[in-house]
């Protein structure tokens, strides 16, 4: 009776070998998006249709406000008069305000003027050379690209994202209040940015056109979300500060370049950082 032959005789070596490097790869790589967002909704309910006007039955998202402490967020321009749109929270309660206008060197904040009703605020510094275009009209539709760009981690980033909703924002803590936001399904984000995207609060979210439709002013990490104004907010609050919103020309904005178009936003100027500085 004849033995059986082993089979990985007849195997040759190159094949052992691929099989060993994938596995090798996929064991190394596996984790790699550990921290990364769960991927958006298949299908977005009613995708095309035109955004909702606020809901009481629209989702609730609750925010904790702390104590003011010393940190970094982001900022926008939006006209060439030194004025700058950002989030409430980057700013209420700092001792020191600062723009960062060159490497190592920051413009402070000459005025500061927060919202009342809003998760926004206004700084003012001596210049502003490249302000965004910003469009508060509302035909936003469900499905709609967005592009978030700033300084996550203190660091320059941008996230991808998709229009899914309206959604309530529910301050409570140091400061209670309730505003009706915009809710983004993040699909996308800077290669190796990991984790939470803290310190993009005050930057814009761009359309497909690279007009600003919104302020960044939460995320949920866990559920991939990210929260904007509303352009109805946005309009109302730069109204009340007596602002004019004479944003420069807008440069398209895709899935695959808006890496690219981020970093000349934040290059010339029209997204800065904004360093908070509280006394502890």
């Amino acid at each position: 009776i004849e033995e059986p032959q082993s089979v990985m005789r007849w195997i040759p070596d190159w094949v052992v070998y691929a099989l060993v490097l994938s596995v090798v790869l996929w064991v190394v790589f596996s984790g790699e998006t550990d921290d990364a967002p769960p991927p958006p909704p298949e299908a977005i309910e009613q995708e095309g249709a035109m955004l909702p006007p606020p809901s009481a039955f629209d989702e609730r998202v609750l925010v904790q406000v702390t104590a003011p402490k010393s940190g970094v967020g982001t900022a926008f321009a939006i006209n060439g008069e030194g004025q700058w749109l950002t989030a409430r929270h980057v700013v209420d309660g700092c001792n020191e305000i600062a723009l960062l206008v060159a490497p190592g060197q920051y413009a402070p904040a000459a005025r500061v003027i927060v919202s009342e009703e809003f998760d926004l605020a206004l700084i003012e510094t001596d210049s502003s050379p490249n302000p965004a275009p910003i469009n508060t009209d509302d035909d936003l539709r469900l499905g709609a690209y967005g592009f978030h760009v700033g300084y996550p981690q203190g660091r320059p980033g941008e996230a991808a994202s998709r229009l899914l909703s309206r959604s309530n924002l529910i301050s409570r803590g140091r400061r209670s209040n309730s505003e009706s936001v915009l809710a983004w399904a993040e699909t996308g984000r800077t290669r190796g940015l990991m984790g939470s995207l803290g310190g993009l609060s005050g930057g814009p979210v761009y359309d497909e056109n690279g007009n600003v439709r919104g302020v960044i002013v939460a995320e949920s990490a866990r559920r991939g979300r990210i929260y904007t104004a509303a352009p109805e907010a946005v309009a109302e609050f730069i109204k009340a500060t007596g602002a004019d919103a004479l944003g420069g020309r807008s440069s398209a904005f895709s899935t695959d370049s808006y890496g690219e178009k981020a970093d000349i936003a934040r290059r010339n100027l029209q997204v800065v950082k904004v360093a908070c500085s509280v006394d502890e």
